[in-house]
């Protein structure tokens, strides 16, 4: 940042290098990535799949999550359900929903039941590689096998057609597969299934779970992701995600929560006489203590200390514990995940203090801030390069990363590559992320949003966004095309902080980091963060296995 001449050096020997070109990174955007082609076996189910509207591809309509004449028709996933048998009602359910922290808060409470030798399902969304990523059975926690998917489906296919007939084509892409992951549940004989909810909570297809298959509820966060889809404000949003408390069942909440959002949580809980344990309670004494490294990769050390007394007795006390996913969030995820798991207790269920802790340390998700193996950055052209890959997508998830990141690597020169959804705030998005210390630039990409381009905002959008947000914190934003002038002096600006913006095709743009990390670093690490949506993560992993 205090010696632009190092960039200006940069831009200059990058238009010369094989690696990148000035022209390469300045203008070519349209190579877009794609997410990876499924195994052939599954073809037939994709191509049904692909025949159903899929809102992941087009955007939520407008009120589509909220309990209201524009919301998604639950009748006909109940009736969809009905025709399969209704195998949600042959396992019980630990139903979540919650704006972030979602899928993390399932992969470590389904990790903490599989290590007590529990058979487990997992439902969650979107997925990083493969639709099968969205549905894990058993023991071992691997995602359903292509011939198990494959088997079930066509199994089940003439029930599906039937269905899609029967609603007159108005089945989606989310509810023929939640469908089909509940009754692939149902015949694999889980003893409990961990669901993540889609998009809020009520009318979300997951919500055809009854009371009496309910173990417990989970809301681990409420914010102003999807607030068309939702209603509109923050009150609206959490009553939609209140829609998945059932009567008598307890809740769950993560938090903490403002104290207006918190009453209307507790509010609906109390009108179905549902207890409620809450995960920012006084009660928790819960501390990040540090970091180690296992295996060269970064873990936190958390202290999880847990004394709660309201509706339930609950208490647990883990020291030293190393957690895989790393940052303040994912701390307050596992704590909220610990609560579930105590009160599964509460019901019957036995999971110790054991079997919570080697869960906690061994739950894993691609794409929340999952640093990539030397190999992996050797197979993306930038030997010896720290790469991180987090899916943060909205304002309050990149400030989660900006804090995580100042955590993790406090002296460590960085540049971002960023690629994001259209319909998501990326002026916010970036306000957050240039509180980082040491960013040196910016890098602008494109990447297909489930596996089409309608969604996709373009790079040189985005670098509009970021120019605006640097130039509101008084930054000096330079560029390829200006600071490789040779007119172009640094002089006068040395002193103030400035930031490098530019655009181009992922793989360009990582390499191009790389460079000006290896330029900049001298003693100090350095790190290339990619980020904007877990879509992008999909693009790089893509690369990785293509």
């Amino acid at each position: 940042m205090k010696n632009l001449s190092i960039l200006c050096r940069f831009t200059r020997s990058v238009q010369r290098s094989m690696v990148c070109s000035v022209a390469g990174l300045v203008h070519n955007t349209g190579h877009c990535f794609s997410t990876l082609r499924e195994d052939p076996e599954l073809d037939e189910l994709i191509e049904f799949l692909d025949s159903l509207k899929n809102f992941e591809k087009s955007g939520v309509p407008k009120g589509a999550g909220t309990d209201s004449e524009d919301g998604f028709d639950l009748g006909r996933m109940r009736r969809l359900m009905g025709l399969m048998g209704n195998p949600q009602s042959r396992f019980k359910t630990v139903h979540i929903a919650g704006t972030k922290g979602k899928g993390s808060t399932a992969a470590f409470l389904s990790s903490m039941l599989r290590a007590e030798g529990y058979s487990v399902g997992c439902y969650t969304s979107p997925h990083i590689q493969t639709i099968r990523e969205r549905i894990t059975l058993g023991r071992c926690g691997e995602p359903v096998s292509v011939k198990a998917l494959n088997h079930h489906f066509n199994r089940r296919r003439e029930i599906l057609e039937r269905a899609v007939k029967l609603e007159n084509g108005c089945l989606s892409h989310f509810e023929v597969f939640t469908a089909i992951a509940f009754s692939l549940f149902a015949e694999e004989n889980t003893e409990i299934a961990v669901v993540e909810a889609g998009l809020g909570g009520a009318r979300d297809a997951t919500n055809v779970i009854s009371g009496p298959d309910l173990a417990l509820s989970i809301i681990t966060t409420v914010g102003e992701e999807h607030l068309d889809a939702l209603g509109g404000s923050l009150e609206s949003i959490a009553v939609a995600k209140s829609g998945i408390v059932k009567n008598g069942r307890p809740l769950v909440i993560g938090g903490p929560f403002i104290p207006s959002i918190e009453c209307i949580l507790r509010r609906k809980a109390s009108s179905m006489s549902s207890p409620v344990v809450s995960a920012s309670d006084p009660g928790n004494r819960s501390a990040l203590r540090g970091f180690c490294e296992v295996s060269g990769i970064p873990r936190q050390l958390c202290d999880i200390v847990l004394q709660i007394e309201k509706d339930f007795d609950l208490s647990i006390e883990l020291l030293g514990v190393k957690l895989r996913m790393l940052g303040a969030h994912q701390l307050q995820n596992a704590v909220t995940a610990t609560c579930a798991a105590l009160c599964l207790n509460q019901q019957g269920w036995s999971l110790s203090s054991g079997s919570i802790r080697t869960g906690l340390e061994s739950a894993f998700l691609q794409g929340r801030t999952q640093i990539l193996y030397s190999q992996e950055a050797n197979l993306l052209g930038v030997p010896g390069a720290t790469i991180l890959l987090d899916g943060a997508h909205t304002k309050e998830s990149a400030r989660a990363l900006a804090k995580t990141l100042q955590m993790t690597f406090p002296k460590a020169k960085m540049v971002l590559v960023v690629a994001m959804a259209n319909d998501k705030d990326h002026l916010g998005f970036a306000r957050e992320l240039l509180s980082v210390g040491d960013l040196d630039a910016v890098f602008s990409t494109e990447v297909d949003i489930a596996g089409a381009k309608s969604r996709m905002a373009s790079a040189s959008l985005l670098r509009c966004a970021w120019v605006n947000a640097s130039r509101e914190m008084n930054m000096k934003v330079l560029d390829l095309k200006v600071a490789d002038s040779e007119e172009q002096s640094p002089q006068g600006i040395v002193e103030s902080r400035s930031i490098l913006l530019a655009e181009g095709s992922l793989l360009a743009c990582m390499r191009a980091g790389f460079k000006i990390v290896n330029e900049r670093t001298g003693t100090q690490p350095g790190i290339i963060v990619v980020t904007g949506s877990l879509h992008i993560v999909s693009a790089v992993l893509g690369y990785l296995h293509s």
